[in-house]
């Protein structure tokens, strides 16, 4: 630690409160649909350290029995996955399984509060206790020390971190752009069927070259499902695609070294898009290829993503392709089916689980080979426009990482970090 730096207690810096959720029971209806926003323990894992979104709102009830934070709060769970944080963005309420701090302006910067707890998550779960559920309480978190730096160094250092942080959520929000144009896309053209209801009724489908718009029919047939475009297809996953189900090869292949291929076994691994990386194995049984899309079989059902790279299958994983490519097609046909998935995993099953025979039994439309080749060629730019933006996203990712606890104790001064940055850049 730098000589300038001091071993400080949290607690010296501003004040801890425990979240409010007063009534019980907790699920009440009355509570929740209102305007004020309720950050869960899972939207705080989950952000990165930012809270931009929210999947629950409470009610003036809800508000009543409750607190409304203001922005900026840090918010630090201490129940389930314990010491993750994340600021808020915007007014909140949480309930008591979540903690929140509001600095002193005069003695830190709440960003890099953020980026200490970040940096010493391990030590601070170290600190937690019981045997059911591991939680942490206010004494433990106001008895914390870190190594702090005066205000203006540490508004320097939070400033550097931060551009990482805008760079990685900029790089997310471009994903999710990109993401939703492919989707409406496809769901226009293979869920709606609009360009085909426009031809049907003497119609120019909109935004459409002339091209393009003859490769549609202009009317429905009677199908086993229900009208569909003339002339299309309805098939199934087996009969049109290659798929591959997972299997657990022997324990001892297992590794975190790096030997092998990247190993899948379900929806843990799963992330935006792309499965994150935690385990490999050696001597993989069943594998995917670079582009197939990944879908998870068991417990629960339906998760897709798409294979980085080729990778090795778990039970709990499978794999779908095109026999001719056409890898966007794929992805959003599979993803296009969670309405048939849910019926595996839904209410009622001990261990939701989909098995080969069934899979290959799900309904697909396959429309003729040009149509699918026009798909892919507006939407593949995209797809690939998201597998360059995630490569770039983990690259700072991991330099971050690399950075912050070296930066955040003192060990690396910011000139030096800056010059590792430029390095990668260049």
């Amino acid at each position: 630690m730098s000589s300038d730096w001091q071993l400080v207690k949290l607690s010296a810096l501003g004040t801890f409160d425990r979240g409010k959720s007063k009534h019980r029971p907790r699920d009440a209806k009355h509570l929740y649909g209102g305007a004020y926003p309720f950050i869960q323990t899972g939207d705080i894992t989950s952000a990165g350290g930012r809270i931009i979104s929210y999947r629950q709102t409470y009610s003036e009830a809800g508000l009543a029995q409750s607190k409304l934070w203001p922005s900026k709060t840090l918010c630090i769970t201490i129940a389930a996955n314990i010491a993750e944080t994340a600021l808020l963005t915007f007014p909140a309420c949480f309930p008591d399984s979540v903690v929140g701090f509001t600095v002193d302006p005069q003695k830190a910067d709440v960003r890099f509060v953020e980026y200490l707890f970040r940096a010493f998550r391990d030590s601070v779960k170290r600190r937690a206790y019981g045997s059911a559920q591991e939680n942490i309480n206010l004494e433990v978190l106001r008895d914390l020390a870190f190594p702090v730096p005066g205000l203006q160094e540490q508004i320097i250092i939070a400033d550097f971190l931060t551009l990482f942080d805008d760079r990685i959520s900029l790089l997310r929000e471009n994903n999710a752009t990109l993401e939703a144009i492919a989707q409406a896309l496809f769901k226009s053209w293979f869920v709606d069927f609009d360009p085909v209801r426009a031809k049907a009724e003497g119609l120019e489908p909109e935004g459409m070259d002339a091209a393009t718009t003859a490769l549609f029919p202009d009317s429905f047939e009677e199908s086993g499902i229900g009208l569909v475009p003339r002339g299309w297809k309805c098939s199934t996953v087996g009969q049109s695609f290659i798929l591959t189900m997972g299997q657990s090869p022997p324990g001892d292949t297992y590794n975190e070294s790096g030997e092998g291929l990247s190993f899948y076994q379900g929806r843990t691994d799963f992330g935006f898009r792309f499965p994150t990386q935690r385990i490999f194995c050696s001597a993989p049984t069943r594998l995917a290829e670079a582009g197939d899309t990944l879908v998870s079989v068991r417990a629960p059902v339906g998760d897709v993503n798409i294979a980085l790279e080729p990778c090795a299958l778990g039970r709990g994983v499978a794999s779908v392709r095109h026999p001719h490519g056409h890898q966007s097609f794929v992805f959003y046909s599979v993803r296009s089916l969670k309405t048939h998935f849910e019926l595996y995993d839904g209410e009622g099953t001990v261990f939701g689980s989909i098995n080969k025979k069934d899979f290959q039994a799900l309904p697909v439309f396959l429309p003729g080979e040009s149509l699918l080749e026009a798909f892919e060629g507006l939407v593949a730019p995209l797809d690939a426009g998201i597998e360059n933006n995630e490569r770039r996203l983990r690259a700072l990712t991991q330099l971050r990482d690399t950075l912050l606890p070296r930066l955040i104790s003192g060990q690396l001064r910011l000139p030096e970090a800056e010059a590792m940055v430029e390095e990668v850049d260049a």
